[in-house]
């Protein structure tokens, strides 16, 4: 059995939680509303204030599906109550973020600053110039957006310049004069 499946989802106050028969989940929440289609081989069920999830048989794909769709909606519970966030750091030299409206202008020493436009459900957040937050309800969105803004500066080994995650360590190389 799996251990992440079988564990029930404590539905807080203030949170509601509706199941259709063909497995689409809509959870509202103080913070917003998700909507998610689960795979129909999982049974979900809402009793007693919690959500339990169970699969029909032990196929290899409903073991893998079990613990996948307890996770998801662990996800969305936890995202319509508090939400998430990414923090994302910029190191370089001229490495600057700000906000102009929802969008968000960098300059990350290209010849253009450049622009990433806010998608629905995605905030920015500037806190200091080196410093961008992403914060949303949709967990997968909130990563999906940070790790876009970090493909426009992957940090490099040697000095550690580009756009690092806040919990990130970067694996420093020696340059050319590092060895004799």
């Amino acid at each position: 059995m799996s251990r992440v499946g079988r564990l029930p989802i404590a539905i807080p106050s203030g949170v509601t939680i509706t199941v259709t028969p063909d497995n689409v989940v809509t959870v509202k929440g103080p913070k917003g509303q998700l909507v998610k289609a689960m795979h129909n081989k999982i049974n979900i069920a809402v009793e007693d204030n919690q959500i339990v999830v169970t699969r029909n048989s032990d196929d290899k794909e409903e073991r893998a599906l079990h613990g996948l769709t307890r996770a998801l909606l662990n996800n969305m519970v936890t995202g319509v109550t508090q939400g998430y966030q990414k923090t994302l750091e910029l190191v370089g030299v001229g490495y600057r973020a700000a906000l102009q409206g929802k969008k968000l202008v960098m300059n990350l020493g290209y010849s253009h600053p450049v622009e990433i436009e806010a998608v629905d459900g995605i905030e920015f957040e500037t806190p200091a110039p080196t410093k961008v937050i992403v914060k949303g309800i949709d967990k997968e969105r909130v990563g999906a957006v940070a790790a876009d803004i970090r493909t426009w500066r992957r940090p490099e080994p040697y000095k550690g310049k580009g756009i690092k995650y806040d919990n990130e360590v970067i694996r420093r190389k020696e340059g050319k004069t590092g060895k004799k």
